[in-house]
C-alpha cells in the first residue's frame, strides 16, 4: 500500500481536508490512501503572525489552500507570481530546484508537495536575512 503515513504523538493535531483531527493519549500511525487529500500537521503550520518574510508568506498562502480557507483557482496565479518573485532573489541551484518543484506541484494542484518544497527554503532565507542584519 502506498500513500502518506502519519505518525502522531499523543494529543497531536493534524488538518485533513479542512477538518482538525486530534490524536488520543497514545502514539498513532495513520495511513492516508486518498492521493489528493489535503494534509497539514498543525505543529508544522506557519501562523499568521509568523508569516513575516517572503518565503514564509508564500508558505502561509499555500497552507490557506490546504486548509480550505482560500480557493485553489484564485490562489494559483497569486502563488505562481510569488514563487516567480522568489526566483529573482534565490538564484542558487538548490533554491532553483526547490522553486521548480514547488511550481510543478502547484500547476498539478498538489499543494502539500508545493508547501513541502517551499518550506525547504526557509533555512536558506533565514541565513540570508541574518547576513543582512
Amino acid at each position: 500500500m502506498s500513500g502518506l503515513v502519519l505518525k502522531l504523538n499523543p494529543k497531536e493535531r493534524v488538518l485533513v481536508n479542512g477538518a482538525v483531527i486530534e490524536n488520543g493519549d497514545r502514539r498513532a500511525r495513520l495511513s492516508i490512501v486518498t492521493p489528493d487529500a489535503n494534509i497539514l500537521r498543525l505543529r508544522d503550520a506557519i501562523h499568521p503572525e509568523e508569516a513575516s518574510t517572503p518565503v514564509r508568506r508564500v508558505c502561509y498562502a499555500t497552507q490557506l489552500v490546504l486548509s480550505g480557507d482560500m480557493d485553489p483557482d484564485e490562489a494559483q496565479q497569486q502563488l505562481l507570481r510569488r514563487i516567480e518573485e522568489l526566483s529573482q532573489v534565490l538564484t542558487d541551484a538548490d533554491s532553483r530546484a526547490q522553486l521548480t518543484q514547488a511550481t510543478e506541484a502547484l500547476i498539478a494542484n498538489r499543494y502539500y508537495h508545493c508547501l513541502k518544497a517551499l518550506r525547504r527554503l526557509i533555512p536558506r532565507e533565514d541565513r540570508l536575512l541574518a547576513a543582512v542584519r
